[in-house]
């Protein structure tokens, strides 16, 4: 993606071809002078570099394809935010979902949304004790450090909003008191684009929380071929089994401290505010992004960086973030929509005419 032409990543083309890589371009990238010092503070982010590294190798084990949507969940995980997975069913959502999460040596639970699900089935509730005449507070599964939740589409407003609170403050308040979850806390949520029979459509606030919005489509050819002969012997239930635990606690936070001192420019901070503010004036569209849209650019780019080995953020990693960052925060006006526009396609023309730093 050269720096003067810049487009957005194929979603149905280029999703399972490759991993992140370093941007190609006929010029040699800039180097960003921050200080005086900065030349001999260079981070050493070989631990985060050999984590992602070992993450990817587990997957594969199990997983075919899906590098993208690897890659875009490890940058979740390392810029702190939560993911909201889109696509058809049978895609390997949920199990890769669901092995991310084994190769965390982490708390993990898995929330199946349903139209009868409670807000209490989410977050807890209190409970009375006959043997101590007190009520006591009984965790839900949202207390866990991965909490996959397969369908999120499914639940009315009332369970979506058991959700706004723990997902932007990491804490629960049930009954006047707070119980604060322990990190780190990632929500990994998925739903189904095509069936809409017993769906709620998630509130605009919701899909606000979440960091990235990755749209998953169908494997190639190719990798459904090599899907076919890996599990030509059958799909075992204990497949999971395979994966190994990578990462604890500790190393996730390590791996975040090191991701937050990544170097950003203040060219590239005006640049990621001309894009925000350029959705809140497009005539295509009738939402704008947020200032929380502005931070999460800002954050998932310098994961970016730090996985490709740069302790430094280029434009290129702004304008590859861009979209799943963008594309469930914008809603395009009714007219261009019932004409067949995507708001891929509106990301991708704002991209196209703000200037590229130098």
């Amino acid at each position: 993606m050269h720096p003067e032409n810049p487009d957005l990543p194929k979603q149905s083309e280029d999703l399972n071809e490759t991993s992140w890589k370093e941007p190609a371009s006929d010029e040699p990238q800039s180097i960003p002078q921050a200080d005086a010092n900065w030349g001999q503070n260079r981070l050493n982010l070989s631990k985060v570099q050999n984590a992602v590294d070992a993450v990817r190798l587990e997957l594969g084990k199990v997983i075919i394809g899906q590098h993208e949507f690897v890659d875009l969940l490890l940058v979740a995980i390392l810029a702190d935010g939560h993911v909201l997975v889109e696509g058809v069913p049978g895609i390997a959502k949920t199990l890769t979902s669901k092995l991310l999460a084994q190769t965390l040596d982490v708390e993990f639970s898995r929330i199946q949304f349903t139209p009868d699900l409670m807000p209490s089935d989410v977050i807890g509730t209190t409970v009375f004790n006959p043997k101590t005449t007190e009520f006591n507070f009984k965790y839900g599964p949202i207390f866990a450090n991965v909490v996959l939740i397969d369908e999120i589409n499914r639940s009315p407003a009332k369970t979506q909003a058991a959700l706004f609170e723990v997902m932007e403050e990491t804490q629960v308040t049930v009954d006047g008191i707070t119980y604060p979850l322990e990190h780190p806390f990632l929500v990994i949520a998925t739903q189904n684009p095509i069936e809409q029979e017993g769906t709620y459509k998630l509130p605009e606030a919701q899909l606000d929380r979440f960091l990235l919005k990755i749209n998953i489509e169908y494997p190639k050819l190719e990798e459904e071929q090599q899907i076919l002969r890996r599990f030509r012997s059958g799909f075992r239930v204990d497949i999971k089994k395979e994966v190994s635990k990578i990462l604890d606690a500790k190393a996730v936070k390590e791996c975040r401290h090191l991701v937050e001192q990544v170097l950003v420019q203040d060219s590239l901070l005006d640049y990621i505010a001309a894009i925000v503010s350029q959705t809140r004036t497009h005539g295509d569209l009738f939402l704008g992004a947020s200032p929380r849209a502005s931070l999460a650019i800002m954050r998932c780019a310098k994961a970016l960086a730090a996985i490709n080995g740069r302790d430094f953020v280029t434009p290129d990693d702004i304008q590859y973030v861009a979209y799943p960052v963008l594309n469930h925060r914008i809603i395009l006006q009714p007219e261009r929509e019932m004409e067949g526009f995507r708001t891929e396609d509106v990301i991708k023309d704002i991209l196209q005419k703000i200037e590229v730093p130098r």
